[in-house]
């Protein structure tokens, strides 16, 4: 691995700002999460199926790879998240091995009521972001 990069004063200052910023944000998601009565893995597992490109249903290997867990943590939350009634299991039409993931009504609605809240503050925060992303890139030199 070559040398680091020299960094100044104002650039750790900087990281440590972004770092900041973005550490209020996912700190407001999981207080956003626990008050809607689900926990913070279970709310970024329903934005991930939502969310996932091009459909809104998802094999528990792609959820596990969205989450970044092992295969085994994924069938626990998907487990967890069928018992609470906010996802539910379907085979594939296309190849009966696999299992899909999708949200229910109950899913939907508690990730609706999520994303609204989310997309509030980061219109709040989002220009603070923006500025320490282009400090961070140079666009202030």
């Amino acid at each position: 691995m070559g040398r680091a990069e020299q960094l100044s004063k104002t650039e750790y200052e900087t990281l440590a700002a972004f770092r900041y910023a973005l550490r209020k944000f996912i700190h407001f998601s999981e207080t956003a999460a626990e008050t809607a009565g689900i926990t913070p893995q279970q709310h970024q597992a329903l934005l991930a199926i939502k969310g996932f490109p091009g459909h809104d249903r998802v094999t528990v290997s792609e959820l596990a790879e969205r989450l970044q867990l092992r295969h085994h943590s994924t069938v626990g939350l998907i487990d967890r998240l069928v018992a609470e009634k906010l996802v539910a299991r379907a085979p594939s039409h296309e190849d009966r091995r696999q299992v899909l993931i999708h949200l229910t009504r109950r899913g939907e609605s508690t990730l609706e009521k999520l994303s609204s809240m989310h997309r509030q503050q980061l219109k709040r925060i989002g220009p603070e972001l923006t500025r320490l992303l282009q400090e961070l890139n140079g666009a202030g030199e």
